[in-house]
Protein backbone atom coordinates (compact mmCIF):
# COMPACT_ATOMS: atom_id res chain seq x y z
CA UNK A 1 0.00 0.00 0.00
CA UNK A 2 3.00 2.36 0.33
CA UNK A 3 3.00 3.01 -3.28
CA UNK A 4 -0.52 4.30 -3.26
CA UNK A 5 0.20 6.12 -0.81
CA UNK A 6 3.30 7.96 -2.65
CA UNK A 7 0.60 8.68 -6.22
CA UNK A 8 -0.56 11.96 -4.91
CA UNK A 9 -1.24 14.01 -1.72
CA UNK A 10 -3.94 11.91 -1.01
CA UNK A 11 -4.09 8.88 1.54
CA UNK A 12 -3.60 4.95 0.18
CA UNK A 13 -7.23 4.69 0.77
CA UNK A 14 -8.63 7.75 -0.77
CA UNK A 15 -6.05 6.84 -4.11
CA UNK A 16 -7.32 2.72 -4.07
CA UNK A 17 -11.02 4.10 -4.01
CA UNK A 18 -10.37 6.71 -6.65
CA UNK A 19 -8.61 3.80 -8.96
CA UNK A 20 -11.56 1.68 -8.47
CA UNK A 21 -14.38 4.54 -9.18
CA UNK A 22 -12.45 4.80 -11.76
CA UNK A 23 -12.63 1.70 -13.68
CA UNK A 24 -16.28 1.90 -12.54
CA UNK A 25 -17.40 4.81 -13.91
CA UNK A 26 -15.67 4.33 -17.05
CA UNK A 27 -17.84 1.56 -17.43
CA UNK A 28 -20.96 2.88 -16.92
CA UNK A 29 -20.42 5.60 -19.74
CA UNK A 30 -19.11 2.88 -22.38
CA UNK A 31 -22.17 1.00 -21.73
CA UNK A 32 -25.11 3.57 -20.75
CA UNK A 33 -23.18 6.57 -22.87
CA UNK A 34 -22.99 9.04 -20.42
CA UNK A 35 -22.66 9.06 -16.11
CA UNK A 36 -19.23 7.92 -15.30
CA UNK A 37 -17.87 11.25 -15.19
CA UNK A 38 -20.26 13.46 -13.24
CA UNK A 39 -20.55 10.11 -10.48
CA UNK A 40 -16.49 10.42 -10.75
CA UNK A 41 -16.56 14.12 -10.38
CA UNK A 42 -19.33 13.86 -7.35
CA UNK A 43 -17.15 11.52 -5.68
CA UNK A 44 -13.74 13.66 -6.08
CA UNK A 45 -15.57 16.65 -4.62
CA UNK A 46 -15.72 14.93 -1.63
CA UNK A 47 -11.81 14.12 -1.12
CA UNK A 48 -9.87 16.46 -2.65
CA UNK A 49 -9.04 20.18 -2.94
CA UNK A 50 -11.49 22.22 -5.08
CA UNK A 51 -8.34 23.68 -6.72
CA UNK A 52 -7.33 20.70 -8.11
CA UNK A 53 -10.93 19.03 -8.44
CA UNK A 54 -11.34 20.04 -12.18
CA UNK A 55 -7.99 19.95 -13.80
CA UNK A 56 -7.74 16.44 -12.10
CA UNK A 57 -11.06 15.36 -13.03
CA UNK A 58 -10.32 16.60 -16.52
CA UNK A 59 -7.15 14.75 -17.19
CA UNK A 60 -8.69 11.22 -15.91
CA UNK A 61 -11.64 12.03 -18.66
CA UNK A 62 -9.30 12.88 -21.14
CA UNK A 63 -7.70 9.28 -20.64
CA UNK A 64 -11.18 7.30 -20.13
CA UNK A 65 -12.83 8.85 -23.34
CA UNK A 66 -9.84 8.67 -25.68
CA UNK A 67 -9.24 5.20 -24.93
CA UNK A 68 -12.89 4.97 -25.76
CA UNK A 69 -12.65 6.93 -28.95
CA UNK A 70 -9.40 4.59 -30.09
CA UNK A 71 -12.07 1.52 -29.37
CA UNK A 72 -14.49 2.78 -31.11
CA UNK A 73 -13.50 4.79 -33.77
CA UNK A 74 -15.46 3.33 -36.95
CA UNK A 75 -18.72 4.41 -35.37
CA UNK A 76 -17.15 8.76 -35.00
CA UNK A 77 -19.60 10.60 -36.75
CA UNK A 78 -16.35 12.56 -37.87
CA UNK A 79 -17.86 15.81 -39.38
CA UNK A 80 -19.34 16.51 -36.14
CA UNK A 81 -15.67 15.99 -34.15
CA UNK A 82 -14.41 17.93 -36.79
CA UNK A 83 -16.78 20.72 -36.13
CA UNK A 84 -16.59 20.10 -33.05
CA UNK A 85 -13.12 20.94 -32.05
CA UNK A 86 -12.51 24.49 -33.62
CA UNK A 87 -15.31 25.49 -30.73
CA UNK A 88 -13.81 23.78 -28.17
CA UNK A 89 -10.45 25.56 -28.87
CA UNK A 90 -12.30 28.75 -28.71
CA UNK A 91 -14.03 27.88 -25.80
CA UNK A 92 -10.84 26.83 -24.12
CA UNK A 93 -8.88 30.44 -24.87
CA UNK A 94 -12.13 32.70 -23.75
CA UNK A 95 -12.37 30.55 -20.37
CA UNK A 96 -8.21 30.74 -19.74
CA UNK A 97 -8.74 34.66 -20.21
CA UNK A 98 -11.29 34.81 -17.92
CA UNK A 99 -11.42 32.00 -15.20
CA UNK A 100 -14.51 33.58 -13.43
CA UNK A 101 -16.98 32.11 -12.16
CA UNK A 102 -20.93 32.88 -12.65
CA UNK A 103 -23.32 33.93 -9.74
CA UNK A 104 -23.76 30.42 -7.91
CA UNK A 105 -26.43 27.98 -8.95
CA UNK A 106 -27.49 29.89 -12.73
CA UNK A 107 -25.19 27.76 -14.10
CA UNK A 108 -26.22 24.55 -13.40
CA UNK A 109 -30.03 25.26 -13.20
CA UNK A 110 -29.11 25.86 -17.31
CA UNK A 111 -27.21 23.20 -18.25
CA UNK A 112 -29.80 21.10 -16.16
CA UNK A 113 -32.72 22.75 -18.80
CA UNK A 114 -31.18 22.42 -21.35
CA UNK A 115 -30.37 18.71 -21.07
CA UNK A 116 -34.30 17.95 -19.84
CA UNK A 117 -35.69 20.29 -22.60
CA UNK A 118 -33.49 18.56 -25.44
CA UNK A 119 -33.95 14.93 -23.84
CA UNK A 120 -37.75 14.74 -22.97
CA UNK A 121 -39.50 17.83 -25.69
CA UNK A 122 -37.22 20.16 -27.77
CA UNK A 123 -35.95 19.06 -30.99
CA UNK A 124 -33.18 20.85 -32.35
CA UNK A 125 -33.43 22.83 -35.97
CA UNK A 126 -31.69 20.96 -38.49
CA UNK A 127 -29.46 24.21 -38.36
CA UNK A 128 -28.43 24.01 -35.25
CA UNK A 129 -26.75 20.71 -35.67
CA UNK A 130 -25.34 21.56 -38.51
CA UNK A 131 -21.91 22.61 -38.54
CA UNK A 132 -22.08 25.85 -37.31
CA UNK A 133 -24.08 24.53 -34.85
CA UNK A 134 -21.73 21.70 -33.59
CA UNK A 135 -18.88 24.66 -33.74
CA UNK A 136 -21.24 26.92 -31.61
CA UNK A 137 -21.82 23.89 -29.14
CA UNK A 138 -17.75 22.55 -28.90
CA UNK A 139 -17.14 26.27 -27.81
CA UNK A 140 -20.15 26.95 -25.30
CA UNK A 141 -19.70 23.36 -23.22
CA UNK A 142 -15.90 23.73 -23.00
CA UNK A 143 -16.04 26.79 -21.96
CA UNK A 144 -18.98 26.04 -19.27
CA UNK A 145 -16.90 22.72 -18.50
CA UNK A 146 -13.28 24.82 -17.96
CA UNK A 147 -15.98 26.94 -15.01
CA UNK A 148 -17.70 23.64 -13.15
CA UNK A 149 -16.68 20.53 -14.61
CA UNK A 150 -20.46 19.37 -15.51
CA UNK A 151 -21.14 20.48 -19.65
CA UNK A 152 -20.77 16.24 -20.59
CA UNK A 153 -24.62 16.02 -19.66
CA UNK A 154 -24.89 18.88 -22.31
CA UNK A 155 -22.56 17.39 -24.73
CA UNK A 156 -24.37 14.11 -24.54
CA UNK A 157 -28.01 15.82 -24.91
CA UNK A 158 -26.69 18.03 -28.09
CA UNK A 159 -24.78 14.52 -30.13
CA UNK A 160 -28.02 12.41 -29.22
CA UNK A 161 -30.04 14.43 -31.10
CA UNK A 162 -27.53 14.51 -34.24
CA UNK A 163 -27.76 10.38 -33.75
CA UNK A 164 -29.92 7.48 -33.23
CA UNK A 165 -27.65 5.01 -33.21
CA UNK A 166 -25.69 3.09 -29.94
CA UNK A 167 -22.38 2.94 -31.30
CA UNK A 168 -22.32 6.55 -33.25
CA UNK A 169 -23.91 8.22 -30.06
CA UNK A 170 -21.33 6.70 -27.40
CA UNK A 171 -18.00 7.10 -30.22
CA UNK A 172 -18.86 10.41 -31.29
CA UNK A 173 -19.39 11.67 -27.35
CA UNK A 174 -16.21 10.61 -26.51
CA UNK A 175 -13.99 11.84 -29.20
CA UNK A 176 -15.74 15.20 -28.59
CA UNK A 177 -14.91 14.89 -24.85
CA UNK A 178 -11.74 13.39 -25.31
CA UNK A 179 -10.58 17.36 -27.00
CA UNK A 180 -12.88 19.08 -24.35
CA UNK A 181 -10.76 18.05 -21.65
CA UNK A 182 -7.56 18.05 -23.73
CA UNK A 183 -7.92 22.02 -23.94
CA UNK A 184 -9.00 22.16 -20.22
CA UNK A 185 -6.01 20.61 -19.77
CA UNK A 186 -3.91 23.91 -21.31
CA UNK A 187 -6.67 26.11 -19.64
CA UNK A 188 -5.19 24.94 -16.28
CA UNK A 189 -2.09 25.05 -16.86
CA UNK A 190 -2.07 28.46 -18.13
CA UNK A 191 -3.52 29.08 -15.03
CA UNK A 192 -0.79 27.51 -13.04
CA UNK A 193 -1.64 24.53 -11.52
CA UNK A 194 0.94 22.06 -10.76
CA UNK A 195 -0.07 18.94 -12.22
CA UNK A 196 3.37 17.15 -11.03
CA UNK A 197 2.12 16.15 -8.02
CA UNK A 198 -1.00 14.62 -9.28
CA UNK A 199 0.07 13.11 -12.42
CA UNK A 200 0.88 9.48 -10.96
CA UNK A 201 -2.54 9.29 -9.94
CA UNK A 202 -4.00 10.17 -12.71
CA UNK A 203 -1.89 7.79 -15.27
CA UNK A 204 -3.01 4.68 -12.84
CA UNK A 205 -7.05 6.15 -12.86
CA UNK A 206 -6.64 6.82 -16.73
CA UNK A 207 -5.45 2.14 -16.90
CA UNK A 208 -7.64 1.74 -14.80
CA UNK A 209 -10.53 3.25 -16.82
CA UNK A 210 -9.60 1.57 -19.68
CA UNK A 211 -10.16 -1.66 -18.15
CA UNK A 212 -13.68 -0.39 -17.72
CA UNK A 213 -14.18 0.95 -20.50
CA UNK A 214 -13.42 -2.67 -22.58
CA UNK A 215 -15.80 -4.31 -20.23
CA UNK A 216 -18.62 -1.58 -20.57
CA UNK A 217 -18.31 -1.57 -24.86
CA UNK A 218 -18.65 -5.13 -24.36
CA UNK A 219 -21.80 -4.67 -22.50
CA UNK A 220 -23.14 -2.01 -24.81
CA UNK A 221 -22.99 -4.62 -27.86
CA UNK A 222 -25.78 -6.89 -25.95
CA UNK A 223 -27.89 -3.74 -25.77
CA UNK A 224 -30.76 -2.73 -28.76
CA UNK A 225 -31.01 0.75 -30.11
CA UNK A 226 -34.16 0.69 -28.15
CA UNK A 227 -33.23 -0.18 -24.58
CA UNK A 228 -29.57 2.33 -25.04
CA UNK A 229 -32.15 5.23 -26.00
CA UNK A 230 -34.17 4.87 -22.74
CA UNK A 231 -31.26 3.94 -20.59
CA UNK A 232 -30.00 7.14 -22.17
CA UNK A 233 -32.35 9.15 -21.21
CA UNK A 234 -33.40 8.33 -17.91
CA UNK A 235 -29.53 8.39 -17.08
CA UNK A 236 -29.29 12.28 -18.29
CA UNK A 237 -32.58 13.08 -16.61
CA UNK A 238 -31.27 11.43 -13.70
CA UNK A 239 -28.04 14.29 -13.82
CA UNK A 240 -29.96 17.03 -15.10
CA UNK A 241 -31.92 17.13 -12.15
CA UNK A 242 -28.93 16.02 -9.80
CA UNK A 243 -28.08 19.91 -11.22
CA UNK A 244 -31.42 21.17 -10.34
CA UNK A 245 -31.10 20.09 -6.84
CA UNK A 246 -27.58 21.81 -6.47
CA UNK A 247 -28.52 24.72 -8.30
CA UNK A 248 -31.20 25.69 -5.80
CA UNK A 249 -29.21 24.68 -3.06
CA UNK A 250 -26.53 27.20 -4.34
CA UNK A 251 -28.94 29.72 -5.02
CA UNK A 252 -30.75 29.43 -1.62
CA UNK A 253 -27.28 29.85 0.05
Amino acid sequence: MEWLAQLSPLSADISLLLIALSSLTSMISASMGIGGGTLLIMTMAQVMPATALIPVHGLVQMGSNGGRMLMTLRHIERNALLAFIPGAVVGAIVASWLLIRLPEGVLELTIAAFVLLTTWGLKLPKRALGTAGTLIAGGVTTFLSSLVGASGPMVAAFIKQRSTQRQTTVATFAACMTFQHLTKAFVFGFAGFVFHDWLPLIGVMILSGVLGTWLGLRLLTRLSDHRFDVFFRLVLTVLALRLVWLGVERLMG
